[in-house]
C-alpha cells in the first residue's frame, strides 16, 4: 500500500524495537501515550502491547481468589464482588382477566389438551437480573429522571441576572478583548468635593480575620473546607446528556403476553319502540365488513320488550339467567375501516302470513292513531296472544337496519358537545349512507395491531355519541342469506340507494356508542366468565363480543377458548315429496346417539337459560327452500370423541291450529362428526339429508356415506349448506400441526399404532415420520404457528432435550428441532415486520423468552414451573424428592446430585447413576446420542432377579414404544432405555456449533434468540442445581465452553467478513453477540468471557489493519463494546479495588521486572502512580473494560486516525454515557467508592491533554487571540502526538541514555504544522465535563503524586485544558435563555446548505439519517455528503443548550429552571477546576520545582475571574487567589507583571459589583495585593500604578458600570488601611489613602464622560484632554490614546485612528530607546515627524518623566519590540483603509530595519507586497494627499 494506514503506522517495527529495548526501562510516567512508538507500557515491563491490539486479560476468577480485599466489609466489599442475590429466577403468577381462569370442566383430559392447559395457566419464569436497572442502558439522565435529581437545588446568584440592564454580559467580553489597555480621566473637578463623597459612604463587611498572619497551610486547610463543603455530588445531573437515539444498549423488556384486543367500542342499546306495541322483538347486533365480505364479530342478542310483552312467552322460556339480560356489549376491531357496518337484526314470534304480511301493522298504523285504531290494535293483539301461545319457541325474520360505523366516529368526533345526537332515518338519508367524510380506504397494514393511519378510523378517542335509528327495512323471505346482506351494505353507501326507495318501518331504536372504558365493571367473556372487577353478581352485565378479525391477526394463545359457531345456510327440499314449508332446523351437540345424549352446551340468545341443549332457526313461512341466518354458539368438550356430532333434525312447523296435527313434524335428518381421524372437522359443508332417523352407530360416519337401506332427500344430494367455524386455543385447525402435536403426544402416551389422518403409524417408522413431520412445519400456516408458539417451541425445546426412546433406541432430534426452530423463527421475523423492537427482536418471541421457556422438568412432581417439562405425563413418582423450596417461589427444586439428569436425584442405587458407572464417566459421547437396546439390559436393573411383574413390564414393552415418559416403575425395570437427560444449552451450543448451510444461516439471521434461549437455560440449570453460588469455574463442562468460544469466534468471524455485504444483517449480529457476552458475566467465569472479547477484538483488529476505511467496523466495535460495558457491575467487573499489581502473566520476563526495579531509579511507587494513568498493560489487563473504552477513545481521537473523525461523537457519547451512570447509581453514592470508580478512568485526563489542539475553541468569544497559550501555537502542531521524552530522542538520535536522570520532556518540532480537525462544541463539552467528573472524584493525593511526575509542558497542558473548561462551562445568564427562547430558529448556513444538498441531492435526508444512526455513513475531515460535521444535528454556535423543536416557547418557569441548572454547572465546573488549580499549587509546593507553571494557574484563575461566575464560586476564587499571592509573591511582582496588570483589573471589576458579598471578597483581595506590593519593597508603586490603569480601563469600556458600587468598595479599602494595626506606623496607610482618593477623582471625572456619551466630539475631545493629563504615566497615556484609537475606528474615521497609533508607537520608541540601545530600533518620537509633526508632543523630556527603570513603570506588554511592531503594522493598516497611502509607506520605513534586523523574510515579504499594492493604488488615482498639510491631522480628532 503507497500510503500506509494509521492504524499500520502503530505496528512494531523492528527499528523502534531497539529504540525500545533501551528506553522502555527508563521511560516513566508521562501520560502521554506515545503512541507512534508503542510505548504504552513501563518500566517494570518489556513486554508492551500497542493500543491496536487487545491485551491478555487478568483471569478475574482467580485474581480476586489470589488478592483477597483487606476490608471485610463496608462499601468497598460490594465493590469486589457481585451481589449474592444478583440473579433470580422468579415464578410471577400470571395475570388473570377473569375471576376465575378459564380452564375446560372436564377432569380427564388428553395429553395435547392437558398441554395447553398448562401452558394457558402456568406461572411466567422469569430470569431476573436484580441489579440491571442500573445498567448504563437505563442511565437516569433522560430527562423525566434528570428533573427528579434536579430538586432542591440552591439558586446561584449571578451578577448579570441582577444588573439591571443586559449589557453585563458585553462588557466582560469587552474587558477582556481590551485587556490591560486603557486609561481614564477627566478634566480635575474639585479634590475636596470628591474626598467628602467617599468620606461618607458606606464600606462593605470587612472579612473576619483577614489581616491575621495564619500559616499558608492553615489557610489553604480553611479553604478547602469551605470548598467543599455544599457541593453538589452528581456533576451529571447538571449536564443535559449528549443528543442521541435510543441508546444501543437499551433492551426493552418485553411485553407480557396477553389476549389480543382490537380497538374496543361500547355499544349500549336504550331503548326500541314501535308505532304499535303488540307482541315482543328480539334483536341482534353484529359487525360486518363489506369490503372482506366478511362477518367480523359473533352475534350481541338484547332484548328491549317490556316485562308485559315478555309474559306472552312465559310458558315457552324458562327462567332468564342474568347474563342473558345483557343491553350493552363491547366489539373489539383489530382493523378498523371505511367498510365496518354495525348491522342490527330483528326477529319476531313466528306467525301465520309471510313477512310482508305480518310487517304490514308496523307500517300503516301510527302511535298518533291509537284511539282510532283502537279496534283493530285489540284485535291484532288477541292474534299475537295466540301465536305466542302456541308458537312462542319459534322465530320468524322482521326487519333489519344498518349504521355506517366510521360516519358515527368521525361525526362525534368533529362535534364540540361531549356527547353527540345523531338522528338516521331513511326517508330524506342526507347522505348518511354514503360517507360524509371522503376518506381513503384504510391501508392494510396487516401483520401489525393497527391502529389505522386515517383518523376516521381511530376507535379510541372519538366523543361518545347516541344515535336513534328511525327507520327499519323489512326482512325480504329470499334475501337473507350473507351475500345479500353485503349487496345491500354496499348499495347503502351509494347516494342513489335502492333502499331508500322501500317503504320502512318506523320505529326509534336508540343506541350509545363510545370508545370503551379500559376496565369496565361488570364484564362478561365470550364464554361468560366474570372478568375482573365484577362487585356485584345481580347487576346487569356488559357482554364482551368475540371478534372474528376481518385479516389474520399474530398473537399467540394464553387463554383456553374452545367454541364452535355453526351457521346453517340454506336448505334445497324442492325435490322432497311432501308437505315441508314452514321449515326450522334443530340444532344439537351430542355425545352419543341417544336422543338424551344433547348436550347442553349451546348458548342461549337472550332473556333465557345460559345454555340450552338445541337451538332453532328462524322459521321463513312457507318456503320449501329457506335461506338462514343464524348463528349457533357452542361450547366445545375440552375432549373430544369419534363420538362427538352435530346432530340437524328438520321440522316443519304448523302455524294453523288444526286437529290432529301436531305442531311440528320431523322431516329430515343429517349430521356432522365432530373429529375426522382425529382432527377437529370445520369448514363449508353441503350435507344430504336423510329422510328418516339415522341407524345405530352413524356417529362415526359421515352422511355422505351411503348406508344400507336409508331414504335421501333428492337421491343422496347435498341439499343443505352449513358452515362451522372453530374458534379455539386447543384445535390448531391446521394439518401440518395437527400431525406433529400428535406424535409428539403419542410418544408420551406410547399407545400403538398411532393413527394420523388414513395413516397408522407402527413404532417402527416412527422415527422417520417423527422427523418428516419436524420438517414439515414449515408448510404450516403463519397464523396457527404463531396462535400456538408457545406449545410448539416448548415441544421442540422438550424433544432437544429429552430424546424419545422409540424401539428401544434412544433417537436424536436435537438436530432436527434446532432447523425447525430457526426456520420458524425467521418465518415470524420475515412476515411480522410489525413486531420488532430497534434491534430486531421480535416481540412474540422476545416474551416468549422472557415470560414462558424454563427447562423441561425442572422438577417431576411439580405442577407448577413447567413439570413434565413441556411434556406431557412424565411420572419419576419413586425417585428421591428433595427439601422444598420457599413456598414464595411455589416450587420444589430436586437437589440433584447427577450432571446430567438433575431430575434423579441420587440415591445411590438409583438406575442412573449405577448406568453411568457402567458406561464409563463421559456417559455420553461428543454427538449424545448412546444407543443401548435388548432386554439383556434389564441385568442392570435395580432389581436382579426379576419379579413376575417386572417380567411382564419387560414383554409389554417389546411390542410397546418405551418414549421419553415413563411411569417409575417400568424406569425401575428398563433402566437399559433409560431417557437421557441433556442439558439445553449444552445441546443448543453443540448444534448451533456443528450446522452448516442455509440452517446456520438462519440461526444467524436471529442469533439473539437462540443466544437468550441459552442464557435462560443457563440460568435455570445454575438455580435448579443450586449452582448460583458455586464457584463460577465449577459451573459448567469444558465441553460446553469449548462450544461456547467456537460459537462467539465463528460469529465474531461472521461480523468482519460480511459488514460490507450484509450491512442490516450484520449490525443485528453484532448486537446481538455483544449482549449475549454481557449476560454472561452474569453467570459464567467471568475472565473466559473476556477472553471472548478478546478473541472478537482481535479478528476485527487483524481485519482493519487491511481495510482502507476502518469507521464502519471501529463503529461496531464500538456499538459492541458499549453494550458489554452496559452491565448492571460493570465497575466490579474492571477491579476497582486491585492496586496495579502486575498480574500474574505467562511471560516470566514480566515477574521478573516487577520483583525489582530493573536497576533503574525510579521507584515503584512512583511506577505504580504512572501506571495507574496511562494505557499501560497492567492498566488494561486488570481494568479490563474500562481499559478497552479508553483505547477506543484514543484511538478514535487521535489525530492521525484517518477516517474515524465522523465516530467521536459516538464514542465520547458512550465515555460519557458511562460516567454518567456512575455518577447517579446509589450504590457509588460514598466519596471513598466513587474515588474507586474514578481509578477506572484516570487515563482520560492524559488522553484529553492529548486533544487540546482539537477542541473546539469556547474561548473565542471572549478573546480574538484564542487560547492564552501556555505553549506557543507552533509547539502545540508538533507536540501532539509526538511528544517524546529526551530519552527516546536521544536513543533515536544515537547518544547513548542518560541514566539516573529523570527526563524532562522536549520536543521535536514537527516539520509540517498540520491542520487539526476540531470538534464539535457538543463533542468538546462532553469530554470536558467527563475530564470534571474525573478530576472531581479521584482520589487528591494520587492526583498529586501523578502531577509532582508530570514535565512543565504537560502540567501546561493541562492548565491549558482548565482554562478552556472555564469558558466551556460559563454561565449563559438568564437573559440568553429568553433570548433563545424568543428567536425561533437561526441555524448556520453551511448547516442549510448541507440540508439542501440532501433534499435536492442524490441521497434522501431520511436515509441519511437512518444511515448515520447505524454509524455506517463514512465521513473523512473533508467531508462526505454531509461535511465533516461530526454531529449533524442543527449545530448552534454552543450547542450545550439544546432547542427544543416541537415546542419553542418555553414557559417561565421552564427558562427559570435551564437558568438555575446552568447556573450550578457552571458554579460545580468552576469549583472542581478550583480544587485542580489547588492541587497543582501543592505539587509545585510540597516540590519547590516547577515553578514556570504557577503562570498558568494565574491566567485559568484570571480566566475564571473574566467570566459571569457565581457569587459562591467567586468567593472561594478570592480566597484562592489570596492564598497564591501570599505563598508565590514575587510571582506577580517579577515575573509575570502582565497577570498583574490582569488580576488588578479583574478585581477592580468586581469590586464595583452590584452583589455585596462578591465587593466584600473582592476588595479584601486589591487590599492584601497593595499589602504584599508593599512588603516586598515599602512601596506598592506597581499595584498602584496598575490599579490606576486599570480603572481607567474599566471606565472607558464599560457601558453599564456603576460609580456607586465601587465607591463603596474605595472605602472598604480604606477602611482596611485604617484598621491594620501592624503597617499602622508606616507610610502605607497614606499611601493607600492617596491612592484611593486619586482612583476616586478619577471614578468622578468619568462621570463627566457618561454624561457626554451621546456626543462624539465632545468624548473624544474629553479623552484627548484626560490623556494629556496623563503625559507623565506613560502606560495610562498609551491607554487612553489606545481607547482613543478605539472609538475613532469605531466611527470609521481610520485616518483618525491611524494617527492615535501612530503616537501610541512614538511613545513607545520614546521609552524603549531609553531601555534598550539598539541601532535599528527607532531613535524616538523624531523619527515619527515625517508623517506628523504633532508627534513630538510624546518626547519625554519634562522633569517629571518617570525613569523607564522604575518598577511598575512601562511594563505593559506594548513597551517592547514586538508591542511597537504590532502598533505600527495597526497603524498601517489604518492608513491603508483611510486611503493614505504616503503615510503607509512612512511608517513601513520605521518597520522594515527593524524586520531585516530580525531576518524576518516572510514579514519583509508581506510588507513589500503592501507597499506594491499601496503604491499602485496612488499611481491609479490621485489621493489629494498632497495638498493636506500633515498638522491638519490633530491628534484628538
Amino acid at each position: 500500500m503507497a500510503e500506509r494506514r494509521a492504524f499500520a503506522q502503530k505496528i512494531s517495527r523492528t527499528v523502534a524495537a531497539e529504540v525500545r529495548k533501551q528506553i522502555s526501562g527508563q521511560y516513566s510516567g508521562s501520560p502521554q501515550l506515545l503512541k507512534n512508538l508503542n510505548i504504552v507500557g513501563n518500566i517494570s515491563h518489556h513486554t508492551t502491547v500497542p493500543l491496536t491490539e487487545a491485551v491478555d486479560p487478568v483471569d478475574l476468577e482467580d485474581y480476586l481468589i489470589t488478592h483477597p480485599l483487606s476490608v471485610d466489609s463496608g462499601p468497598l466489599r460490594d465493590l469486589v464482588e457481585f451481589p449474592p442475590d444478583d440473579i433470580e429466577v422468579v415464578y410471577s403468577p400470571r395475570d388473570c382477566r377473569t375471576l376465575v381462569s378459564a380452564v375446560p370442566e372436564e377432569s380427564e383430559m388428553d395429553p395435547h389438551v392437558r398441554d395447553c392447559i398448562r401452558s394457558y395457566t402456568e406461572d411466567w419464569a422469569i430470569v431476573v437480573r436484580k441489579y440491571h436497572k442500573l445498567g448504563t442502558g437505563f442511565n437516569p439522565n433522560t430527562l423525566d429522571k434528570q428533573k427528579e435529581r434536579q430538586k432542591g437545588l440552591p439558586r446561584q446568584v449571578f451578577e448579570s441576572d441582577e444588573a439591571p440592564d443586559g449589557n453585563s454580559y458585553q462588557d466582560e467580553q469587552d474587558d477582556l478583548k481590551r485587556r490591560s489597555m486603557s486609561i481614564d480621566d477627566t478634566p480635575r473637578g474639585s479634590w475636596a468635593c470628591s474626598i467628602f463623597d467617599l468620606k461618607n459612604s458606606l464600606p462593605d463587611a470587612l472579612l473576619p480575620n483577614l489581616l491575621d498572619r495564619t500559616p499558608n497551610e492553615e489557610i489553604d486547610h480553611q479553604n478547602d473546607d469551605q470548598r467543599k463543603s455544599n457541593r453538589h455530588k452528581e456533576l451529571f445531573a447538571l449536564h443535559p446528556s449528549p443528543d442521541e437515539e435510543e441508546p444501543i444498549e437499551r433492551l426493552s423488556v418485553p411485553d407480557v403476553p396477553k389476549e389480543h384486543f382490537g380497538q374496543r367500542l361500547l355499544v349500549k342499546c336504550l331503548s326500541l319502540k314501535f308505532e304499535i306495541e303488540i307482541e315482543p322483538i328480539f334483536a341482534s347486533l353484529a359487525l360486518y365488513d363489506v369490503k372482506e365480505k366478511k362477518k367480523i364479530s359473533e352475534n350481541f342478542y338484547f332484548d328491549l320488550n317490556s316485562e308485559q310483552m315478555k309474559g306472552l312467552l312465559r310458558p315457552h322460556v324458562p327462567p332468564a339467567a342474568i347474563t342473558t339480560l345483557a343491553r350493552s356489549a363491547i366489539f373489539s376491531i383489530t382493523y378498523p375501516s371505511q367498510d365496518v357496518f354495525l348491522v342490527i337484526k330483528l326477529e319476531k314470534v313466528l306467525q301465520q302470513g309471510d313477512i310482508g304480511e305480518c310487517a304490514e301493522p308496523y307500517m300503516i298504523f301510527k302511535e298518533a292513531d291509537a284511539t282510532k285504531n283502537k279496534e283493530k290494535l285489540e284485535k291484532l293483539k288477541s292474534q299475537a296472544d295466540q301465536f305466542c301461545q302456541r308458537l312462542g319457541k319459534y322465530r320468524m325474520p322482521f326487519a333489519w337496519t344498518a349504521i355506517h360505523l366510521m360516519n358515527i366516529v368521525s361525526s362525534a368526533g368533529s362535534l364540540e358537545r361531549d356527547s353527540t345526537e345523531v338522528e338516521i332515518s331513511t326517508g330524506e338519508r342526507k347522505g348518511s349512507w354514503s360517507e360524509r367524510r371522503n376518506s381513503s380506504l384504510v391501508g392494510r397494514r396487516s401483520l401489525e395491531r393497527t391502529t389505522s393511519g386515517d383518523d376516521a378510523c381511530n376507535l379510541t378517542s372519538f366523543r361518545p355519541a347516541t344515535l336513534t335509528v328511525a327507520n327499519f327495512f323489512k326482512q325480504e323471505g329470499d334475501r337473507l342469506s350473507d351475500e345479500d346482506l353485503y349487496k345491500f351494505l354496499a348499495d347503502m353507501r351509494r347516494p342513489s340507494s335502492v333502499l331508500r326507495r322501500l317503504r320502512p318501518i318506523t320505529a326509534q331504536l336508540k343506541i350509545d356508542i363510545s370508545p370503551a372504558p379500559e376496565n369496565p365493571h361488570y364484564c362478561l367473556t365470550p364464554e361468560l366468565l366474570q372478568v375482573k372487577l365484577y362487585p356485584d353478581s345481580r347487576v346487569r352485565p356488559t357482554r364482551e363480543i368475540l371478534e372474528f378479525p376481518a385479516r389474520d391477526v399474530y398473537v399467540p394463545n394464553t387463554t383456553y377458548r374452545n367454541l364452535l359457531y355453526i351457521y346453517p345456510q340454506s336448505l334445497n327440499f324442492a325435490n322432497r315429496q311432501g308437505s315441508a314449508r314452514n321449515i326450522t332446523v334443530k340444532v344439537q351437540f351430542m355425545y352419543g346417539e341417544d336422543p338424551s345424549n344433547a348436550m347442553p352446551v349451546i348458548f342461549g340468545k337472550s332473556s333465557c337459560s345460559e345454555f340450552s341443549k338445541e337451538a332453532y332457526t328462524a322459521v321463513v313461512y312457507h318456503n320449501r327452500s329457506p335461506d338462514f341466518h343464524e348463528e349457533v354458539k357452542v361450547k366445545l368438550p375440552a375432549t373430544l370423541t369419534d363420538h362427538h356430532h352435530l346432530l340437524f333434525t328438520f321440522y316443519h312447523v304448523s302455524c294453523q291450529q288444526k286437529q290432529n296435527t301436531p305442531l311440528e313434524t320431523p322431516v329430515g335428518y343429517t349430521w356432522i362428526p365432530m373429529l375426522q381421524n382425529g382432527r377437529l372437522k370445520t369448514g363449508q359443508f353441503c350435507l344430504p339429508v336423510s329422510l328418516e332417523k339415522p341407524p345405530q352407530a352413524y356417529s362415526v360416519l359421515s352422511p355422505e356415506v351411503p348406508l344400507p337401506g336409508m331414504k335421501w332427500v333428492d337421491n343422496h344430494k347435498g341439499v343443505f349448506n352449513v358452515e362451522v367455524v372453530a374458534v379455539s386455543s386447543i384445535h390448531t385447525q391446521d394439518p401440518y400441526l395437527d400431525r406433529f402435536f400428535a406424535l409428539v403426544n403419542a410418544l408420551d402416551e406410547h399407545m400403538f399404532p398411532v393413527r394420523i389422518g388414513d395413516m397408522r403409524i407402527m413404532e417402527n417408522n416412527l422415527e422417520s415420520e417423527l422427523k418428516s413431520s419436524i420438517s414439515a412445519l414449515s408448510s404450516s400456516q403463519l397464523e396457527p404457528v404463531v396462535r400456538f408458539l408457545h406449545l410448539l417451541l416448548d415441544k421442540l425445546i422438550l424433544l432437544v432435550v429429552r430424546p424419545p426412546v422409540i424401539a428401544g433406541q434412544i433417537v436424536n432430534l436435537g438436530q432436527a428441532s434446532f432447523e425447525a426452530m430457526a426456520s420458524i423463527i425467521n418465518r415470524l421475523h420475515k412476515n411480522l415486520e410489525g413486531n420488532h423492537d430497534q434491534h430486531g427482536r421480535n416481540s412474540l418471541l422476545a416474551s416468549y423468552i422472557y415470560y414462558v421457556f424454563r427447562l423441561p422438568s425442572t422438577h417431576p412432581n411439580s405442577p407448577s414451573p413447567g413439570p413434565g417439562g413441556l411434556g406431557g405425563s412424565v411420572h419419576y413418582a419413586t425417585m428421591a424428592r428433595s427439601a422444598v423450596r420457599p413456598a414464595s417461589l411455589n416450587l420444589n427444586r430436586s437437589r440433584s446430585l447427577s450432571n446430567s439428569n438433575p431430575d434423579i436425584s441420587g440415591t445411590p442405587t438409583s438406575p442412573d447413576d449405577e448406568v453411568r458407572s457402567i458406561i464409563g464417566s463421559k456417559g455420553l459421547d461428543r454427538s449424545n446420542s448412546w444407543v443401548n437396546t435388548g432386554p439383556k439390559a434389564a441385568s442392570w436393573g435395580s432389581n436382579p432377579s426379576p419379579s413376575a411383574e417386572s417380567t411382564q413390564a419387560m414383554d409389554r414393552s417389546c411390542n410397546r414404544m418405551s418414549s421419553h415418559t415413563e411411569t417409575s416403575s417400568f424406569l425401575q425395570t428398563l433402566t437399559g432405555r433409560l431417557p437421557t437427560k441433556k442439558l439445553f444449552h449444552e445441546e443448543l451450543a453443540l448444534q448451533w456449533v456443528v450446522c452448516s448451510g442455509s440452517v446456520r444461516e438462519s440461526a444467524l439471521q436471529q442469533a439473539w434468540f437462540f443466544f437468550e434461549l441459552m442464557v435462560k437455560s443457563m440460568v435455570h440449570h445454575l438455580y435448579f442445581n443450586d449452582k448460583l453460588d458455586a464457584p463460577r469455574k465449577n459451573r459448567f463442562p469444558e465441553r460446553f465452553m469449548d462450544d461456547i468460544a467456537a460459537l462467539v469466534s465463528t460469529i465474531a468471524g461472521d461480523v468482519v467478513s460480511r459488514f460490507q455485504k450484509d450491512t442490516e444483517m450484520v449490525e443485528r449480529l453484532n448486537t446481538s453477540l455483544a449482549f449475549f457476552l454481557n449476560d454472561l458475566l452474569s453467570v459464567m467465569d467471568r475472565g473466559f468471557v473476556f477472553s471472548l472479547i478478546k478473541s472478537c477484538y482481535k479478528q476485527v483488529s487483524a481485519k482493519l489493519y487491511s481495510l482502507p476505511n476502518p469507521s464502519v467496523l471501529v463503529s461496531l466495535r464500538l456499538d459492541f463494546l458499549r453494550i458489554i460495558c452496559s452491565h448492571e457491575h460493570y465497575v466490579t467487573l474492571n477491579l476497582p479495588c486491585s492496586l496495579l499489581t502486575p498480574p500474574a502473566s505467562p511471560s516470566p520476563s514480566v515477574s521478573s521486572a516487577t520483583s525489582q526495579s530493573s536497576g533503574f531509579s525510579t521507584n515503584v511507587q512512583d511506577q505504580k502512580i504512572a501506571n495507574m494513568f496511562e494505557l499501560s498493560l497492567p492498566f488494561r489487563q486488570q481494568h479490563y473494560l474500562a481499559g478497552l473504552v479508553l483505547t477506543e477513545l484514543a484511538l478514535i481521537l487521535d489525530p492521525d486516525a484517518e477516517g474515524l473523525f465522523g465516530l467521536h461523537k459516538k464514542v465520547i457519547n458512550m465515555v460519557h454515557n458511562l460516567l454518567s451512570s456512575h455518577d447517579s447509581d446509589p450504590r457509588y453514592s460514598d466519596p471513598q467508592i466513587k474515588a474507586r470508580v474514578a481509578m477506572l478512568y484516570l487515563p482520560l485526563i492524559g488522553i484529553i491533554m492529548e486533544t487540546v489542539p482539537q477542541l473546539y475553541e469556547f474561548t473565542e468569544t471572549h478573546n480574538q487571540r484564542g487560547r492564552p497559550i501556555c505553549i506557543a501555537p507552533d509547539d502545540y502542531d508538533s507536540e501532539s502526538g509526538s511528544m517524546i521524552s529526551q530519552t527516546v530522542a536521544m536513543a533515536i538520535a544515537g547518544t547513548s541514555v542518560p541514566q539516573l536522570t529523570r527526563p524532562g520532556s522536549f520536543l521535536l518540532t514537527s516539520t509540517s504544522g498540520r491542520q487539526h480537525t476540531t470538534f464539535s462544541a457538543e463533542s468538546s463539552r462532553s469530554l470536558l465535563i467527563c475530564l470534571l467528573w474525573v478530576l472531581k472524584n479521584a482520589d487528591e493525593t494520587v492526583l498529586q503524586k501523578w502531577f509532582t511526575d508530570l514535565s512543565v509542558l504537560q502540567l501546561n497542558r493541562l492548565l491549558d485544558l482548565l482554562y478552556l473548561c472555564v469558558s466551556c462551562f460559563e454561565y449563559k445568564g438568564k437573559k440568553v435563555f429568553e433570548r433563545m427562547n424568543s428567536l425561533t430558529f437561526k441555524k448556520s448556513k453551511d448547516m442549510r446548505a448541507k440540508l439542501e444538498e440532501a433534499i435536492l441531492g442524490s441521497i434522501g435526508a431520511r436515509q441519511e439519517m437512518v444511515r448515520r444512526s447505524r454509524g455506517q455513513l463514512e465521513r473523512s475531515p473533508s467531508g462526505s455528503a454531509f461535511g465533516s460535521q461530526e454531529n449533524l444535528r442543527w449545530r448552534k454556535d454552543m450547542t450545550h443548550w439544546r432547542q427544543n423543536t416541537e415546542k419553542l416557547d418555553k414557559s417561565r418557569a421552564e427558562i427559570e429552571h435551564e437558568a438555575l441548572i446552568d447556573g450550578n454547572l457552571a458554579t460545580e465546573a468552576n469549583l472542581i477546576i478550583l480544587d485542580t488549580l489547588e492541587i497543582i499549587v501543592q505539587t509545585v509546593s510540597v516540590t519547590e520545582s516547577k515553578e514556570s507553571i504557577l503562570g498558568g494557574v494565574l491566567k485559568v484563575l484570571l480566566q475564571s475571574m473574566a467570566c459571569n461566575q457565581s457569587a459562591v464560586y467567586l468567593q472561594h476564587c478570592f480566597a484562592t487567589q489570596r492564598a497564591l499571592v501570599s505563598k508565590f509573591p514575587e510571582l506577580l511582582f517579577e515575573e509575570e507583571t502582565e497577570q498583574c496588570a490582569d488580576l488588578c483589573l479583574r478585581l477592580l471589576r468586581h469590586c464595583s459589583s452590584s452583589i455585596s458579598t462578591i465587593r466584600s471578597h473582592a476588595s479584601a483581595s486589591l487590599y492584601l495585593l497593595m499589602r504584599q506590593n508593599f512588603e516586598i519593597g515599602n512601596n506598592f508603586a506597581r499595584v498602584k500604578m496598575q490599579v490606576t490603569m486599570s480603572l481607567s480601563s474599566l471606565v472607558g469600556t464599560s457601558q453599564n458600570f456603576n460609580e456607586e458600587f465601587l465607591r463603596r468598595s474605595l472605602k472598604t479599602i480604606l477602611t482596611y488601611a485604617e484598621e491594620d494595626l501592624e503597617l499602622r506606623e508606616t507610610t502605607f496607610p497614606d499611601q493607600v489613602q492617596d491612592l484611593v482618593f486619586n482612583l476616586h477623582m478619577i471614578l468622578s471625572d468619568t462621570v463627566k464622560m457618561k454624561e457626554h456619551q451621546e456626543d462624539p466630539e465632545m468624548l473624544i475631545d474629553l479623552m484627548y484632554r484626560i490623556a494629556k493629563g496623563y503625559q507623565t504615566s506613560p502606560d495610562l497615556r498609551l491607554t487612553w490614546l489606545q481607547n482613543m484609537a478605539g472609538k475613532h475606528s469605531e466611527r470609521s474615521n481610520h485616518a483618525e485612528a491611524a494617527q492615535c497609533l501612530v503616537h501610541s508607537a512614538a511613545l513607545v520608541a520614546e521609552y524603549l530607546s531609553m531601555l534598550e540601545d539598539r541601532k535599528y530600533l527607532p531613535v524616538g518620537c523624531v523619527t515619527f515627524q515625517n508623517i506628523s509633526s504633532n508627534v513630538l508632543e510624546e518626547s519625554a523630556v519634562s522633569d517629571d518623566v518617570v525613569s523607564p527603570d522604575e518598577e511598575g513603570i512601562c511594563s505593559g506588554k506594548y513597551f517592547t519590540e514586538s508591542g511597537l511592531v504590532g502598533l505600527l503594522e495597526q497603524a498601517a493598516a489604518s492608513f491603508s483603509m483611510a486611503g493614505m497611502y504616503e503615510a503607509v509607506n512612512e511608517v513601513y520605513k520605521v518597520l522594515i530595519p527593524i524586520h531585516e534586523a530580525n531576518r524576518d523574510a516572510k514579514k519583509l515579504s508581506t510588507i513589500h507586497g503592501k507597499l506594491q499594492e499601496a503604491f499602485s493604488k496612488i499611481v491609479h488615482q490621485s489621493t489629494g494627499w498632497e495638498f493636506l498639510p500633515c498638522e491638519y491631522f490633530p491628534v484628538y480628532l
